[in-house]
């Protein structure tokens, strides 16, 4: 049994969930949110608990299993604390300004780079080198901060580009001079 998949998903008050065959529904303070599972997985509402069961052991069951149940996992949270991702940028002149839902990247081209997000999905900018993707689906956040950061990725010798808050780079070592002098 997976041990991901049977734990029952709480249902805090003030969110309502909604279950019509394989399309969960769950609206919050924060939004609403509809998603279709695969029909093969049984969702149900019991004692404000969301509990996802499996017909067989078969292996795709067992991976349907557990994804499922965190989807919805991450859902509820969603609908209740939203999630966040945090950019920074570092390199000298890098810098990031919003322009009403606009986000305007300076990234050292020839031309800005303007990124306008979904609805449902919030830009802040609260410092120039700081970015922070905000919004209740956990995918569409994670999605938009790697479209970000793929703009502009870390390089290995001065580590200059959009990272994620906390992102370790690897770095290599440059170039060193006076090997192989002539005589």
């Amino acid at each position: 049994m997976s041990r991901i998949g049977k734990q029952p998903v709480a249902v805090p008050n003030g969110v309502e969930v909604k279950i019509d065959g394989n399309v969960v529904t769950v609206k919050g303070p924060k939004g609403q949110l509809t998603k279709t599972f695969h029909q093969d997985m049984k969702i149900s509402l019991v004692d404000n608990q969301i509990i996802v069961e499996r017909p067989s052991d078969e292996k795709q069951h067992r991976s349907l299993h557990g994804l499922t149940r965190t989807l919805i996992a991450n859902m509820v949270e969603g609908v209740t604390k939203g999630f966040s991702k945090n950019l920074e940028l570092v390199g000298v002149g890098y810098r990031a300004q919003k322009q009403g839902r606009k986000l305007v990247l300076s990234l050292g081209f020839s031309h800005p780079v303007e990124i306008e997000p979904e609805p449902g999905i919030e830009i802040e900018v609260p410092a120039a080198t700081k970015i922070s993707v905000v919004g209740i689906d956990k995918e569409k956040v994670g999605q938009l901060a790697a479209v970000i950061r793929s703009i502009r990725e870390p390089e290995p010798y001065k580590g200059k580009g959009v990272k994620y808050e906390g992102e370790v780079i690897r770095r290599k070592v440059g170039k060193t001079g006076g090997k192989g002098k002539k005589k």
